[in-house]
């Protein structure tokens, strides 16, 4: 079984960076994708930002230029710098592991932005 665990949330302020870290542990296969999702109250889940293996990434329109995803291998850990966050940024962040076409989810960090 694998586990996820993310941290590195918290309360910012309008324009402000935070950087959200997530490792996975347990698994005897090797990760496939590892991304972030979130969810805001009354707001659908939003998938932010994913990499690969080899490092290609994809990210959604609306945080394209200001958080970057990368990732650890040598420690399955995968990271989310976020820059310039906004108060429509505030969520909960979810990170993933895709082993062998599962998903793993952690339970979630809080991120909220202040105006």
């Amino acid at each position: 079984q694998v586990q996820v665990v993310e941290s590195g949330g918290g309360l910012v302020q309008a324009g402000e960076s935070l950087r959200l870290s997530c490792a996975a542990s347990g698994g005897r296969f090797s990760i496939n994708t590892m991304g972030w999702s979130r969810l805001a109250p009354g707001k659908q889940r939003e998938l932010v930002a994913v990499i690969s293996s080899d490092g290609s990434t994809n990210s959604a329109d609306s945080v394209k230029g200001r958080f970057t995803i990368s990732r650890d291998n040598a420690k399955n850990t995968v990271y989310l710098e976020m820059n310039s966050l906004k108060p429509e940024d505030t969520a909960v962040y979810y990170c993933y592991a895709e082993v062998r076409s599962i998903r793993y989810w952690g339970q979630g960090t809080q991120v909220t932005v202040s105006s």
